[in-house]
């Protein structure tokens, strides 16, 4: 057997696949992420990846969009700690006072709000660096969610509610997605939802997170 493909879910996402190995090969404009469970396929691949291209190895991931992967002998981390560092101190939060929630749950987010944010390009700058966050940090997908609704009508109230969210994420810079070396590779799911939570549709709000042992892989919300 030997089956090579692209993702259908991500089409820079590539797949080979033998009765013993699994290779991989993730590409974002002119990096590749080369990974797989032998290394001297990893290495076949990479001579014929110079031979057509003359590509530069860097040896081991260590950065990759902005995220930072980190190794120990107990399994992988990323985060994005450097990538917030430049954040804050791009919108002068770098002194901003600490946090310990990603929003005020007393405080409901409606395009209904009269007084209008007058800077609808930095808003839209703001949240457009939130969205990248998700990618480590799961904890702030609901609200960033809600503050991409009001991308074209943001309310001083919506502004707020974006700085806070750099606070939060200030209180643990290094925060990070572990995937373990070992797991029992169990699937369990979480989910919640609540009774017409949208105060613009009036529609219910639901949160999904997907767990392959005790590594997230997957999340969503909706309404």
């Amino acid at each position: 057997m030997d089956i090579r493909r692209a993702s259908m879910h991500d089409y820079s996402l590539f797949t080979r696949t033998t009765d013993n190995d699994f290779t991989t090969i993730l590409v974002y404009v002119d990096d590749l992420v080369l990974a797989g469970n032998n290394s001297g396929e990893i290495e076949r691949i990479k001579g014929l990846l110079d031979d057509a291209f003359k590509i530069k190895d860097l040896e081991k991931l260590k950065y990759f969009i902005g995220m930072k992967v980190a190794r120990n002998n107990f399994g992988i981390a990323l985060h994005q700690q450097k990538y917030m560092l430049d954040l804050l101190s791009k919108f002068d939060m770098i002194n901003a006072k600490l946090v310990s929630t990603p929003m005020d749950y007393s405080t409901k987010l409606s395009k209904d709000c009269i007084a209008l944010f007058s800077d609808v390009s930095l808003y839209r700058i703001q949240v457009g660096h939130l969205l990248y966050f998700i990618n480590t940090r799961p904890d702030i997908s609901f609200i960033v969610g809600k503050l991409s609704q009001c991308l074209d009508c943001p309310t001083i109230t919506h502004h707020q509610a974006a700085l806070r969210v750099l606070k939060y994420l200030k209180l643990a810079l290094a925060q990070s997605l572990f995937f373990p070396t070992s797991s029992n590779l169990v699937s369990t799911v979480y989910s919640d939802s609540n009774w017409a939570g949208c105060p613009d549709t009036q529609k219910s709000v639901t949160g999904t997170y997907f767990f392959l042992g005790t590594a997230l892989v997957s999340w969503k919300s909706k309404k």
